[in-house]
């Protein structure tokens, strides 16, 4: 039986896509292209939803166009498409800069001192809250199908992250107990191969951008980033991290190749 929001996001779906809609998705999301017919309806069908249910602000100046929310929502709705998801519930709200923004933030030095300080940021997710993204590097990424770096995906994977209540980068899974401590093994030792990487670099050529050695919440982000971008590469380098995002996401970004 369906309660009230399964009922009306099912309406949503039925709804006819926007016709002026379509050419945004055509020229600015370019895994669109790569869908079989079946996943481009259902991506429409998660773009009406996510665009119902997430209002979208714009900072610095930039004004809000049906551009820039059918291209964002379009690009975090590939997380979507094999059901890892139930539409990125702790979302709030979706900020939009032009650009990179500057981001406030507190560490924490030793003696129990906190100090604050400021970072560019392209994109922030908040746990309970919003995501802020920057136009500019949500579009380009979206445009490029592989080798780019997509803030989008980055962002919305960190809201998936923590649907289970914590940023550590295991996210709800499907199954018993092993399930988790497969995921667990895998990820780690392929989190500490990336961290001996940042801290002393070789001449390979790593798929995995080092930001990812940062915690294993970022490493997730950025594993999810690259499963969609650059599968093959994750693929060769990595099976076993591109097994678990595979059976993860209920999705093989090799089949939009």
């Amino acid at each position: 039986m369906f309660s009230l929001k399964e009922w009306q996001r099912e309406h949503l779906r039925r709804q006819p896509f926007p016709a002026e809609w379509v050419p945004i998705l055509e020229r600015n999301v370019a895994h669109y292209h790569h869908l079989s017919p079946l996943e481009q309806q259902a991506l429409q069908g998660h773009v009406q939803v996510f665009l119902h249910e997430k209002p979208f602000e714009g900072c610095g100046g930039l004004e809000i166009t049906d551009e820039i929310r059918v291209t964002i929502a379009a690009e975090a709705c590939l997380l979507l498409l094999g059901g890892a998801s139930d539409g990125f519930p702790h979302c709030n709200r979706v900020l939009v800069y032009p650009g990179a923004f500057v981001s406030t933030v507190t560490r924490a030095l030793p003696g129990g001192v906190l100090a604050k300080g400021e970072l560019v940021r392209l994109g922030e997710s908040w746990g309970w809250g919003n995501v802020v993204l920057s136009w500019d590097d949500a579009l380009k990424g979206a445009r490029a199908l592989a080798g780019a770096h997509s803030v989008v995906l980055h962002e919305f994977a960190h809201q998936i992250d923590e649907e289970n209540g914590a940023a550590d980068g295991v996210p709800r899974l499907r199954g018993s107990r092993g399930v988790y401590a497969t995921w667990a093994s895998v990820m780690r030792q392929a989190f500490e191969q990336l961290s001996q990487e940042k801290a002393h670099p070789s001449f390979s050529k790593e798929v995995l951008d080092t930001y990812g050695a940062t915690n294993p919440a970022e490493f997730f982000a950025v594993a999810s980033e690259t499963f969609f971008e650059r599968p093959q590469a994750l693929l060769a380098q990595h099976p076993q991290v591109y097994a678990q995002l595979k059976d993860f996401y209920r999705l093989d970004p090799l089949a939009w190749r």
